[in-house]
């Protein structure tokens, strides 16, 4: 029996493995839900080569500065394909993108995404689009386009990735960030609705090791494996520029790849130091768990992971009261995590301190204590 692409027979692009129509149909199912992220500044609607927003809504400030993101999900996304569960992963995305747009006191304007995967499966890609669609609308970012690809022989059948760009809008006189803070600021942590989206190779290594299935019940999880690391990252855009229009914001510290203090310290200035007390907060089961189950150092696991803390706001002592009230009104769990303080040569061990993460030659953070019982 001859095969495709034998001698004299013609090779189609199907017959290399494309599915130019599932790549359509997939398209036509998740149309709605990037269309509902739309408002009157998307130009054009939805299928164009390019995303258009009509920039003319920026012409009444003073000094606009664009600000833009770039990120994936990393290895969760291997949680998602085994439990066949594609609908949540897109809060991951928006997550990862949005909210280091936010932080820098950036309003963000607009999103693209980019799946790559082995076998166009329509309602799957669909899936991952509609959780993006509804992460944005979170977010109160459009969703302008993106682009699914079929990489047959390079991606599994069913394996696929997803990445994503941004970019917002910030005053330059109202930009967050090292320039504003001082010594005597105080450190608020808003809560992480666990893992997010870092550290999965770290914890899918656990357990692996420990022989664990995703669909093992965990008591002090209250339900499975699976179920507690698909749990979507919390998208925090619309609440922290909610936080900031409280006043006394001076900057924001989104807790991703690196962990608390790696993160915390991109956004102090040279000389000053964020002393951060453990005792604050009891860290999640999920965290807890996963340094029991493979003994992780606790050294690596604060570097690896947020620990429960998603984001750190930065602020004048006085409006502590006020943010904090605001962020509970938001949903958003909030606690006093410690201050900043200027650096001290004769008492400040380098030991001690993590400094000049990132490539960022600023400030230093002090990690003391111990975590809650």
């Amino acid at each position: 029996m001859s095969t495709a692409g034998s001698a004299g027979e013609p090779l189609t692009y199907a017959a290399a493995g494309v599915d130019t129509a599932a790549g359509d149909k997939a398209v036509e199912l998740m149309k709605d839900a990037v269309r509902a992220t739309h408002g009157p500044q998307v130009v054009g609607g939805f299928g164009g080569f390019a995303g258009l927003w009509d920039a003319s809504a920026l012409v009444g400030m003073r000094r606009p500065v664009l600000a833009t993101s770039t990120d994936g999900v990393g290895t969760k996304v291997a949680i998602a394909q085994a439990m066949d569960v594609h609908d949540t992963i897109g809060f991951d995305l928006v997550g990862m993108v949005v909210d280091d747009i936010a932080v820098v006191g950036a309003r963000p304007l607009f999103m693209t995404d980019y799946i790559a995967c082995g076998h166009v499966v329509p309602e799957r890609i669909a899936d991952v689009v509609r959780g993006i669609a509804a992460a944005c609308q979170v977010a109160g970012t459009a969703l302008l386009g993106g682009e699914t690809a079929e990489h047959p022989g390079l991606l599994g059948p069913d394996e696929y990735d997803v990445a994503g760009a941004a970019t917002g809008v910030v005053e330059a006189d109202q930009m967050l960030g090292p320039h504003r803070v001082r010594a005597g600021d105080a450190l608020l942590a808003l809560g992480s609705s666990g893992l997010h989206s870092n550290g999965y190779s770290l914890v899918r290594a656990v357990v692996a090791a420990a022989g664990w299935s995703l669909d093992r019940h965990v008591d002090e999880l209250g339900r499975t494996l699976g179920e507690e690391l698909l749990e979507p990252t919390r998208v925090y855009a619309a609440d922290v520029l909610d936080l900031v229009g409280v006043g006394g914001v001076h900057a924001l510290s989104h807790i991703t790849g690196g962990g608390l203090a790696a993160n915390l310290a991109r956004v102090l200035p040279a000389g000053l130091v964020a002393e951060v007390d453990r005792a604050g907060w009891t860290l999640p089961p999920v965290f807890t768990l996963v340094q029991r189950l493979g003994q992780v150092p606790w050294s690596d696991l604060e570097g690896t992971l947020n620990l429960g803390v998603g984001l750190v706001v930065v602020a004048a002592p006085d409006s502590v009261d006020a943010l904090t009230r605001r962020a509970a009104d938001r949903g958003l769990t909030a606690w006093e995590l410690g201050g900043v303080r200027d650096l001290d040569p004769a008492r400040d061990v380098r030991s001690d301190l993590v400094v000049g993460t990132k490539g960022v030659d600023g400030g230093a953070v002090r990690l003391r204590g111990s975590y809650r019982a």
